[in-house]
């Protein structure tokens, strides 16, 4: 029957593929969603799409067909090809979200439903889906009163704490499943950890790690819908049915907990559709009041917008002492990532060229900033204490963080420096905060300085070699000083200036003018070194963006990279944003 078609995949990123796509699934009402994976069915004498379907994920998306093809099983052989490519990947269970009157196709092929709404249905075929999810729950069910509560938790607030609190009082136990997917600015396991640490109080409280099949708005795919509210009312159905169906007895929770919603249109339509769906179904709903401080209620989005301010003072004030250290491992994650987002920089990677480098870029820069990102926030974790770590489990800890970048980058040095001083940097932050100290920076600066004093150099280090051949200091001595020019120096000027709309670029500049940057020693020589300071002090005094421009192409002529000052300039974005002139 299928003689004359064949069935191609069809790579999006190429603008006639998409545009053929896009045009195709319009004719079925369709739009074209995120995918992984897409595949056409086409004629084989003209190219001529009529079929087409796609992955992201776990999960089929874009299914269409044309009206010469219905009736004929052609649906069903490209879901079985999809389903062959998926497995490929290591997906051993399937889902689709469909309409309704799509669900014989999907039966014929195995799959089975877990909920459904009014326009919308989800189903899904294979092994270890929503049965093992269940079976995970089951197993933390204990006897008495039960009741739940789903929270994504971006970060963990007091606000969060309270209604935890709250809700834990008026059952035998309480289960809080915390939202896995990764489309916070916090991640899955920072958020679990902060919601495991915020509840450790409450021996009734057990938390929970969440699953796929507590649907978020990134992971169902609205192309089908046409209206926004159609297509919010039908995710806010299909979970609750999923939710009354599966998760609730596998608890065997009989309630359901939900924090008052005064503001936001859509939590107060999810918390309506909560009132009307789940009462029916055995499962009471109790909205709590949240709380407040100072006539304002305590949301985690307000404490997004004070860390991205660089307000951290007034952010910690919302959330218990347990989410502070994930707050500064954020700080220390942002400021990196502002590093990298500069652009010009001169030599260095950026997001307009590689800089005089030829074994990295943006992209991989990127990866290793969040393959660091565990690091910093368990470094972040441990320090928050009145007790210093011992050197020799930070330095342990590094060694596991820097094989994870290596591993992320494919063998690529791109952050050791980095990983280094702003791994200190952190330590050094949550354990001044815990000691609640009346000179923050200075002894941030004092217990770096004690930390690395313990710490043995590297005696194959390319700072090293510097520090040997011209008498230069290298990572590990400038983090003996306590980094004592980022503290007095640098940070002073970055803040006298925080009115120009290029102070980022123009304090790299005035680090390069003192600092001997042992990455520019090792890739140039010490002389050249000396004539990038005078050039670096020669462009600030006469700065424009042209300027940096010709720089940055004359570095990459004679293969300079300020890597040494790129990372003393992620710390002082790191002091900034702890924002300690007022954390006193």
């Amino acid at each position: 029957m299928f003689n004359n078609y064949d069935i191609v995949e069809m790579p999006l990123s190429l603008k006639r593929n998409r545009t053929m796509v896009e045009d195709f699934l319009a004719k079925s009402e369709l739009r074209l969603d995120d995918m992984d994976y897409y595949a056409a069915v086409v004629d084989r004498d003209n190219f001529e799409m009529l079929a087409g379907g796609g992955f992201k994920d776990d999960i089929i998306k874009c299914i269409a067909v044309d009206d010469s093809l219905r009736g004929t099983g052609m649906s069903q052989q490209l879901i079985s090809h999809l389903m062959s490519q998926m497995n490929a990947q290591g997906h051993n269970s399937v889902k689709v979200f469909t309409k309704p009157g799509n669900i014989d196709i999907f039966e014929s092929l195995g799959f089975k439903t877990l909920g459904e709404s009014s326009k919308a249905i989800l189903l899904e075929n294979g092994l270890d889906g929503l049965s093992t999810y269940v079976n995970y729950l089951k197993s933390l069910k204990r006897d008495g009163k039960k009741g739940f509560i789903v929270m994504n938790a971006n970060p963990f607030t007091l606000g969060h704490q309270y209604l935890v609190e709250q809700a834990a009082s008026k059952v035998d136990n309480l289960y809080v499943i915390v939202v896995v997917e990764d489309k916070s600015q916090f991640t899955s396991d920072e958020r679990l950890a902060m919601v495991t640490a915020g509840c450790a109080h409450l021996k009734n409280v057990t938390v929970c790690h969440g699953s796929s099949y507590i649907i978020s708005a990134a992971t169902f795919p609205s192309y089908f819908i046409k209206q926004a509210s159609d297509a919010a009312m039908a995710q806010i159905e299909l979970d609750l049915d999923i939710t009354a169906r599966h998760i609730a007895p596998a608890l065997g929770a009989t309630v359901r907990f939900v924090g008052s919603e005064p503001n936001d249109e859509l939590t107060l339509a999810y918390n309506s559709a909560m009132h009307n769906m789940l009462p029916s179904r055995g499962i009471e709903v109790v909205e709590l009041p949240r709380l407040e401080k100072e006539g304002n209620y305590i949301s985690a989005s307000t404490v997004r917008e004070m860390l991205i301010d660089g307000n951290l003072p007034e952010a910690k004030e919302l959330v218990p002492n347990t989410t502070l250290p994930y707050l500064v491992a954020w700080i220390a994650v942002n400021a990196l990532k502002q590093e990298l987002d500069l652009t010009p920089k001169p030599g260095l990677v950026d997001t307009h060229d590689n800089g005089a480098h030829s074994d990295m870029d943006y992209e991989i820069m990127h990866k290793s900033i969040n393959a660091l990102r565990p690091y910093f926030a368990q470094l972040a974790v441990i320090s928050y204490s009145d007790n210093l770590p011992e050197a020799s489990l930070l330095q342990n800890m590094g060694i596991d963080a820097e094989k994870n970048m290596l591993a992320a980058t494919g063998g690529v040095n791109t952050h050791r420096g980095a990983l280094f001083s702003m791994g200190l940097a952190v330590v050094a932050a949550c354990h001044t905060m815990a000691m609640r100290s009346n000179d923050f920076l200075k002894n941030w600066s004092k217990t770096i300085e004690c930390i690395a004093g313990q710490l043995p150099g590297s005696d194959n280090s390319h700072g090293n070699s510097a520090k040997i051949q011209h008498n230069v200091a290298g990572a590990l001595d400038l983090a003996r000083t306590g980094y004592s020019e980022v503290a007095n120096k640098w940070l002073s000027y970055y803040h006298d200036n925080c009115g120009d709309e290029h102070v980022k670029l123009k304090t790299l500049l005035y680090i390069m003018c003192s600092l001997d940057d042992t990455n520019v020693i090792h890739r140039a020589g010490y002389e050249m070194a000396q004539q990038v300071k005078q050039e670096a002090a020669h462009l600030l005094e006469n700065f424009s963006i042209e300027s940096l421009e010709q720089m940055n192409h004359s570095f990459i002529t004679r293969n300079i990279s300020p890597g040494g000052a790129a990372d003393m300039l992620s710390l002082t974005l790191f002091l900034s944003a702890l924002n300690i002139n007022e954390n006193k």
